[in-house]
């Protein structure tokens, strides 16, 4: 009994003596990705934060993107986690992925057609009224962009506008003119522009309404393959340009006197003629174009340009089947072709010339050359002139995914349109900026 008694009451002691459990281990936050803005405009540039890592962490960062008919983009890129266990893509470099180095925009301008998707496609929305969601995902290490990635850690998603609250868009079938119409908020008036993409036909509107989210009243004017326009570039009559014009021109809400173009391709070149015959045209700004008209030959009443000619024989194919059309039009300075030629001396307005020095689609870099030659032998300094090493023949808004590759519409095989993914999209960014600078400039 007493040796019981003993023991119990030496309990408490022995309690006391025993080692404290140890403390819990500091709980890490949760992984989070936050964007800002969540939603906002399609060129406009994106924060992408991480919290949440482990110092040093590495991670995959990951965004996918689907267009209206369903196909599937990707993009990826590696980062490590700074000593907070944080990433900032405006000022972290990715280490690896579809693009190395400080971008914050990295995720979007790189997005292309997912492994299981037909390769060469474009992401360019058909639909200017609904955002493209961007789903950003976080995920444990570095994984390959063919590979499958790490567990998700976190994600987000982003909705890209094409077009800000308060603009019109007004489907048209004004006389012989097809088309949609986008009008910023307010009463204005506006400077007015035409917007035309190349030889892919129908109607593209992102530009268009880009353009009215920033102050435009933008005509986005289809040429082919639209509604009742021709099926295809066989020939082009200038008085449907005009039409298109004079309707912006004389439309209420558009700030006269004169108005603006704005053409990829081969609406570069009908840019350039419209400044050159129409005396409502004040303004072009001409995207990898060519100083000559091509293909399809164009009248204007008793006037006729003919269309430079493509020689197929000197299309080359690559082991992968991608078609190279660098060396395929005809040779503008070739005196045989002097028809051809658009005569830009004529124009009364402003030219602002832009173009990839990669451009693999055509010459576009030597043709800005041959129209600024030809500008200043009849003494006029009426332009300017973008070059951008390293970029691809079209460049469009910021953050447009960029294609080295895409399928041409009216061959039905793909086409080098060249560039690097980084100069291409910092081309992209930069030209925008200038663009507008331009089209206030001389519109007001």
């Amino acid at each position: 009994v007493m040796w019981r008694a003993v023991a119990v009451a030496s309990a408490p002691v022995r309690a006391l003596c025993r080692a404290p459990p140890p403390p819990p281990p500091p709980r890490r936050r949760a992984v989070s990705v936050a964007v800002s803005p969540a939603a906002g405009l399609a060129d406009e540039r994106v924060e992408t934060r991480v919290a949440g890592l482990g110092p040093g962490q590495a991670v995959t960062l990951r965004a996918v993107a689907a267009d209206e008919r369903g196909c599937l983009f990707q993009s990826c890129a590696h980062y490590r986690a700074d000593s907070r266990g944080e990433l900032h893509l405006g000022t972290d470099a990715s280490h690896g992925g579809d693009y190395t180095g400080v971008e914050p925009m990295g995720l979007f301008w790189s997005l292309a057609p997912a492994g299981m998707e037909r390769p060469y496609q474009r992401l360019v929305p058909r639909s200017t009224g609904i955002p493209m969601k961007v789903e950003l995902l976080v995920h444990q290490g570095h994984s390959l962009p063919s590979a499958i990635p790490g567990p998700v850690v976190a994600k987000a998603e982003v909705e890209r506008w094409f077009t800000a609250p308060g603009v019109r868009r007004i489907r048209l079938k004004e006389g012989g003119v097809r088309g949609s119409l986008f009008l910023p908020p307010g009463d204005g008036p506006f400077p007015g522009v035409i917007d035309m993409f190349g030889d892919e036909g129908g109607l593209i509107e992102f530009r268009s309404s880009l353009l009215a989210t920033h102050g435009f009243a933008a005509l986005s004017l289809p040429y082919f393959d639209f509604e009742d326009l021709p099926k295809v570039m066989k020939e082009f009559k200038l008085e449907y340009f005009e039409e298109a014009a004079r309707f912006l021109q004389r439309h209420p809400k558009v700030k006269g006197p004169g108005v603006g173009v704005i053409g990829t391709g081969k609406g570069a070149e009908l840019a350039l003629s419209m400044i050159t015959f129409l005396p409502e045209v004040v303004a072009a700004v001409c995207i990898s174009g060519c100083s000559a008209n091509t293909v399809a030959d164009l009248h204007y009443g008793e006037m006729t340009l003919p269309g430079l000619r493509f020689d197929m024989n000197k299309v080359s194919v690559s082991d992968a089947g991608v078609f190279d059309t660098f060396e395929a039009l005809d040779d503008p300075t070739n005196p045989a072709n002097s028809p051809c030629m658009i005569p830009i001396e004529k124009a009364e307005g402003h030219f602002l010339l832009v173009v990839g020095e990669d451009d693999r689609m055509w010459k576009s870099s030597l043709y800005a050359e041959l129209a600024i030659g030809r500008l200043r032998q009849h003494g006029k300094e009426n332009f300017e002139l973008l070059r951008y090493p390293g970029a691809g023949h079209r460049i469009d808004p910021p953050s447009t995914p960029f294609c080295q590759v895409a399928m041409d519409r009216v061959l039905g095989v793909p086409v080098l349109g060249g560039g690097e993914s980084k100069a291409h999209a910092h081309a992209q960014e930069h030209s925008w900026g200038k663009i507008q600078e331009f089209l206030h400039l001389h519109l007001g």
